[in-house]
């Protein structure tokens, strides 16, 4: 089937890169596959990551990724419809069978599927902790695993910060590391170890080689802690992840309460 809508929108990502004057800079793409499957794996930092992380893959070796993201997305009524034109494909966080055995179905198929291991943004703009389904489905396909890390994106719309969306002439650093062939006898776990490796040395490479630093004190914010910024350490961070999630949880809770008891309530 003919993708009808992904190259409008990679011309509309395209317009908005000129307009912004965005200085993006693509290294590593000589280790893009110019054919057959691959999982793309990405750090999270910006709700634009994977904007970013496909145009890094697209740029490089023409390919085009279709991105793993949460159900939600696709039930909105603007991107929705743009997602399932692209092909990305949707997951469902209380069954993830379906997304996964799609996946590894358009791995076979020779696609290149996209997947952010950190599963939310991190809000310390360090790597969190990985989840294995990249490897797992890299092993179950016979796929190379093709490591990517962003710097630069966070600037422009993050957690718990404004859009910034008119912010011009931001850098953006996208460094695409050499893919991980895997063995029969590689196990998910250790895969993975291999894998936070060495995404933990492109982004270290990508942030103390990135080519701005904050205006002021106030503009610390996208700086990691350990590089003297002001953004949350690793731990802080996540126990601000686990309240939000403990958060939602609740309000989950209070609607589905709030729907039986409409329900059940006398008509």
């Amino acid at each position: 089937m003919a993708d009808l809508v992904y190259p409008p929108i990679i011309g509309a990502a395209l317009t908005l890169f000129r307009a912004l004057d965005l200085k993006i800079d693509i290294i590593g793409a000589e280790n893009v596959p110019r054919t057959g499957g691959a999982v793309l794996v990405s750090n999270h930092v910006s709700y634009l990551d994977f904007i970013f992380a496909g145009w890094g893959a697209l740029k490089a070796g023409k390919r085009k990724t279709r991105f793993m993201a949460k159900d939600d997305v696709f039930r909105h009524r603007v991107s929705g419809p743009l997602m399932r034109g692209m092909k990305h494909i949707p997951v469902d966080r209380f069954d993830g069978q379906p997304a996964y055995d799609a996946a590894v179905k358009a791995l076979k198929a020779g696609e290149v599927v996209g997947v952010f291991p950190e599963a939310t943004i991190s809000r310390s703009f360090v790597l969190k902790k990985f989840k294995t389904g990249a490897a797992r489905m890299a092993a179950d396909a016979g796929v190379p695993l093709l490591p990517v890390a962003l710097w630069g994106t966070q600037r422009l719309w993050t957690k718990g910060r404004p859009k910034t969306l008119t912010r011009r002439h931001t850098p953006i650093t996208i460094i695409i590391g050499e893919p991980i062939v895997l063995t029969p006898e590689d196990k998910p776990v250790m895969v993975t170890r291999r894998l936070r490796a060495a995404m933990t040395e492109l982004l270290d490479r990508a942030q103390t080689t990135y080519p701005d630093a904050p205006a002021g004190p106030e503009d610390t914010w996208w700086l990691p802690a350990h590089l003297g910024g002001s953004a949350p350490t690793l731990e802080v961070a996540e126990a601000e992840d686990e309240k939000e999630t403990a958060e939602k949880a609740a309000r989950r809770a209070a609607r589905d309460q709030a729907a039986r008891d409409e329900a059940e309530a006398p008509k």
